[in-house]
């Protein structure tokens, strides 16, 4: 073989080396990267219904105070 095929082809196959090592690596960070979307979800949904418990709890307690002392309207009709 002459040296500018061996030249060549130790061109090509570090090229090949390089093209698969990069991409590996960018399916990597894309893996990593959907992965911390699902952890996000995951986060907000559990933020989303500590929220809704709290707003039902809070529902329930305004009822709760509303039957032991009714309010009176700001607009002067108490119901009287």
């Amino acid at each position: 073989m002459s040296r500018a095929s061996k030249i060549t082809l130790a061109s090509v196959i570090a090229a090949t080396g390089l093209i698969v090592t990069g991409v590996h690596y960018i399916q990597e960070q894309e893996h990593r990267t959907m992965y911390e979307g699902v952890l996000k979800d995951q986060e907000r949904v559990r933020i989303k219904k500590e929220r809704m418990l709290e707003l039902e709890q809070q529902q329930a307690m305004q009822r709760e105070y509303e039957a032991a002392q009714p309010l009176k309207r700001a607009d002067g009709g108490g119901g009287a």
